[in-house]
């Protein structure tokens, strides 16, 4: 090995295996995918109701008018809730929401990995509602009429008929808000929680060294999204024969 080889390894050494520094970064990688795997199942749960109050208002709200009486009104404020969240959510940056969050919303908690998967899925909830409305409104409206044949009511037709079908029309899309949420979650570290990027900035400034912990982090999440997207890649495509 030349001189510069081994400075490298010598660094790298110092920075990762002494004092087991890299049970640091691991931690952190953990506390990622935690976050970001809670996150977006709180954004789902979220995205389905906004999406199924916003696309019913959207297909019924000439028909509902007409019919007047308390539904209509109902839903027509429920759909202005809904609009108002996802201005509100949409227009904010997302460290900001998660500040609020840890310092006024949970101020009394200590617990930085839940406040985190509740501030990123409130974000991510309204970024997969429009994804799921779109998915909803994509669907044929023949599949409605089909389902009231059945003599199923709205809430059983798009239960059994149309949100099916919605999740696979956007699972692919779904797949990549994991991804944006994967790296969003970066951001965690002004609340103080430990995740990827964190613990990597931790280590460098504990061995005044940059270069190998943030390099270190930087290819952990790209190797981590490579995977991701070889993934999607492979649902997207056995999507397409299925629909063959």
């Amino acid at each position: 090995m030349d001189f510069y080889t081994l400075n490298l390894v010598e660094d790298f050494k110092n920075v990762f295996i002494e004092d087991a520094r890299y049970l640091g970064l691991i931690d952190g990688f953990f506390n990622t995918f935690k976050i970001t795997g809670g996150a977006l199942l709180v954004g789902v749960i979220i995205g389905i109701v906004i999406a199924a109050i916003r696309s019913s208002f959207d297909k019924n709200k000439e028909t509902l008018k007409l019919k007047g009486g308390l539904g209509y009104y109902i839903l027509s404020l429920l759909n202005g809730i809904c609009k108002l969240y996802l201005t509100v959510i949409r227009g904010t940056p997302v460290v900001v929401q998660l500040m609020i969050a840890y310092f006024v919303i949970f101020v009394s908690t200590d617990n930085g990995v839940l406040v985190g998967i509740f501030a990123f899925g409130i974000n991510s909830g309204a970024y997969v509602a429009e994804i799921f409305r779109a998915g909803i409104m994509s669907v044929d409206q023949g599949q409605f009429e089909a389902g009231r044949s059945l003599g199923f009511n709205y809430l059983q037709t798009m239960r059994y008929i149309i949100i099916p079908q919605m999740f696979k029309a956007v699972l692919p899309t779904l797949l990549n808000e994991f991804i944006a949420l994967l790296k969003e979650t970066s951001v965690a570290g002004y609340v103080g929680v430990i995740e990827l990027t964190k613990a990597g900035n931790v280590i460098a400034g504990r061995t005044f060294n940059y270069f190998i912990p943030l390099f270190t982090v930087a290819i952990i999440y790209l190797i981590t999204v490579i995977i991701l997207t070889w993934l999607v890649g492979k649902v997207e495509r056995r999507l397409r024969k299925s629909e063959r």
